[in-house]
């Protein structure tokens, strides 16, 4: 399945000139790196995964239109999936994309 391209455009609307930012197509997706760290997946199947800090994970996954994000049948701690309804918003996408490119930015260079 493709993701959404209008979706990935708004994405690439609010990172725009992130210093170290690129683009990788996986997990059937579109991911977002901040010096080659994942900070937002634009997914296959609609809606974001988005990289969150560990420390914040319990309380972000209970926001609405946030879930755990499950791979392999395992939760993944430190990613959510926003569901593509929570996307639709501008204020709850951008705050969604900042979070995932905010806490990527923190982490050490690939």
């Amino acid at each position: 399945m493709a993701y959404d391209e209008h979706l990935a455009d708004r994405v690439r609307e609010l990172v725009g000139r992130q210093s170290g930012l690129t683009e990788r197509r996986m997990f059937g997706g579109l991911a977002m790196l901040v010096h080659g760290n994942m900070a937002v997946v634009v997914r296959g199947a609609g809606g974001l995964l988005v990289r969150v800090e560990p420390a914040e994970f319990d309380r972000l996954r209970t926001e609405p239109g946030a879930t755990v994000t499950v791979m392999r049948g395992r939760p993944m701690r430190g990613w959510i999936t926003v569901d593509p309804s929570t996307c639709a918003i501008d204020a709850d996408l951008a705050r969604w994309v900042a979070r995932g490119v905010s806490y990527a930015g923190t982490l050490p260079a690939k």
